[in-house]
């Protein structure tokens, strides 16, 4: 055993916070409680819902009593994290749902609360978008708060930890582990849990710590006390690394800190190219806590602030004030840069109780985004009034997701108008030039991109989507991967459709989707005409790097060739040929 545990071992999980820590293996205990389920005698019912009740009153009174301690390390932009939890204990659907539980089946409160979270988890399973699925990591957190208060035993605090170059190891992490970790001590984390798109994973990446989650069976390992690499760029562990592999990876830390180090160089110069074209680089935004590495890098905005998260893990529907709050906090802290608030976004594969979505056959095609913000008119208005509020806070645009046609945007607009003529009425104050846009991620609307720009102020295009609808395919199964293609030339010629609509109605065109933070379509999108690029806070300097060396007019001959090319295939080789000759020295 003891040679095993001598021998280099590499663990492949997922790279969840960019970044390369060196440093010695800290096993903590985060392992799930263990519950045994019993049956309770009729008349100890009420004794089992009374502990229930006093171990959720104890996790609210911790979580509250960590909000205000990180509130003096941190900073109101972190918490949210913290905030979203005690919601969850306030959730019906947990509480009340784990009381009933108890009463009707006559078990021991501990087993109630395991099998209401194993309802969530089936539940939650099947959504098909990974950041939605990644939501019910939330629940399971604060039902293990819980659990813990109930049977009192405690974990170690991720605080005491002490010595230096620890890289903790644990089957999962809350966030508030990670408002914990003292980056002198702690480097890095890797738990056998987790997913890219978790609240740890996000925090992980805020505070730069890099990471690597969804080991599976990591703890099972006898590794503590061991050397060990952590890679979250591509979300490799190295345990007991042998002199080569050492020595790579630390070239590999080195260069990386290098590397960051002259992007951050970059932050306050302008995005603009060598003769003198400007493109806005933005952030694509779901949490506070993001703004500031945004900020850091160089972001000059938000291209696309996500909603979703406001309708998760809670029975009912955040009502004006909560959203308003939550909004204004984001658009206060990026003023005087714009914040661009997408409007709900949910529908078929992901989940807000109270909007009562039926199943559909079809969800990626059926009653979601605009088309469900419409058919719930009070509770669209409800959001767009939230919306309007803020931006008497900073710069706020607007913009509806998945339009397909005319007379969506048409309707939106009306009932923004409605939401508007509302505030006026109660004296509310609200931006009434405020900019309103559309999403373009439907071939339809491709095809009457010059109608619909007459009708908004801004155009962003969402590749992900328009990419997986424009060549029919899945991007999640595997089977179908191969196929999607952002180079294909179907997606350049919409691209360009749409480019040259929205600049003939003298309108600006933002891209949003995953294309926009690739630093090695930069040539491509400039050649196209877009006027803002919206990304991963870390992709805005690499994507500037390159706009910074590169050239509108040669940019423009690349992709009028590129345009003219039959495969996708045939347009990666030209590119690839063409980067090389005129490019190259801006990825270097």
């Amino acid at each position: 055993m003891d040679s095993a545990r001598n021998n280099p071992r590499i663990f492949r999980g997922t790279g969840a916070s960019p970044g390369i820590a060196i440093g010695t293996v800290r096993m903590t205990d985060r392992g799930r409680v263990a519950v045994t389920e019993t049956a309770v005698p009729s008349e100890d019912v009420p004794l089992e819902v009374e502990r229930f009740s006093t171990a959720l009153s104890k996790a609210r009174e911790d979580l509250t009593s960590l909000k205000l301690q990180f509130a003096s390390t941190h900073g109101p932009e972190h918490l949210y994290v913290i905030d979203t939890h005690l919601l969850i204990l306030e959730d019906s659907m947990l509480t009340q749902g784990t009381v009933e539980l108890i009463e009707r089946e006559q078990i021991n409160a501990e087993a109630a609360l395991k099998r209401n979270v194993a309802r969530f988890r089936d539940f939650f399973a099947g959504i098909e978008d990974e950041y939605l699925r990644e939501r019910c990591g939330d629940i399971e957190t604060v039902a293990e708060r819980v659990l813990r208060n109930m049977i009192g035993t405690r974990h170690e605090p991720i605080a005491s930890i002490e010595g230096g170059k620890v890289v903790v190891v644990a089957h999962d992490l809350s966030p508030t582990d990670v408002l914990q970790i003292d980056k002198g001590t702690v480097i890095g984390f890797v738990t056998d849990l987790g997913g890219k798109t978790s609240h740890t994973s996000i925090l992980a990446r805020a505070l730069e710590i890099p990471a690597v989650v969804g080991l599976e069976s990591v703890t099972a390992e006898e590794i503590d006390g061991l050397p060990v690499i952590v890679d979250g760029t591509d979300g490799t562990v190295v345990i007991n690394p042998d002199q080569e592999t050492f020595r790579d990876y630390l070239k590999r830390k080195q260069h990386y800190e290098y590397l960051e180090q002259e992007f951050l160089k970059l932050r306050e110069l302008p995005a603009e190219t060598p003769d003198g074209h400007r493109i806005n680089l933005m952030g694509n935004v779901e949490f506070l806590e993001e703004v500031p590495s945004l900020m850091r890098h160089g972001g000059e905005g938000i291209g696309l602030y996500r909603t979703e998260m406001l309708y998760m893990n809670r029975p009912g529907l955040p009502d004006e004030e909560e959203q308003y709050q939550v909004y204004s906090a984001i658009v206060e802290k990026m003023a005087p840069l714009p914040v661009t608030i997408r409007t709900l976004d949910v529908g078929g594969d992901k989940f807000a109780t109270d909007l009562h979505l039926e199943d559909e056959m079809n969800p990626a095609l059926g009653l979601r985004a605009i088309r469900l913000s419409l058919r719930k008119p009070e509770v669209f208005k409800t959001q767009l009034r939230a919306i309007l509020r803020a931006s008497a806070r900073g710069k706020v645009r607007i913009f509806f997701p998945m339009i397909s046609g005319i007379e969506e945007v048409r309707s939106a607009r009306r009932l923004l108008d409605e939401a508007k003529e509302e505030l006026r009425r109660t004296g509310v104050p609200f931006d009434d030039g405020i900019e309103v846009g559309i999403m373009i991620e439907i071939p339809s609307a491709v095809v009457i991109a010059d109608l619909l720009a007459r009708e908004v102020d801004f155009f962003s295009v969402g590749t992900n989507d328009l990419i997986q609808y424009s060549l029919a395919i899945d991007r999640t199964n595997e089977h179908l991967a191969y196929l999607y293609q952002p180079l294909h030339p179907a997606i350049l010629r919409s691209l360009k459709m749409v480019v040259d609509a929205a600049h003939a109605a003298g309108i600006r065109v933002c891209m949003c989707g995953e294309m926009a933070g690739e630093a090695a379509y930069l040539p491509v999108l400039l050649g196209l005409g877009f006027d803002e690029l919206s990304m991963t806070s870390v992709s805005v300097p690499r994507v500037k790097k390159v706009l910074r060396r590169a050239s509108k007019a040669e940019a423009e001959r690349l992709v009028a060739r590129a345009l003219a090319c039959s495969t996708a295939a045939d347009v990666e080789e030209f590119l690839k040929r063409e980067i090389s000759a005129h490019f190259s020295e801006s990825f270097d």
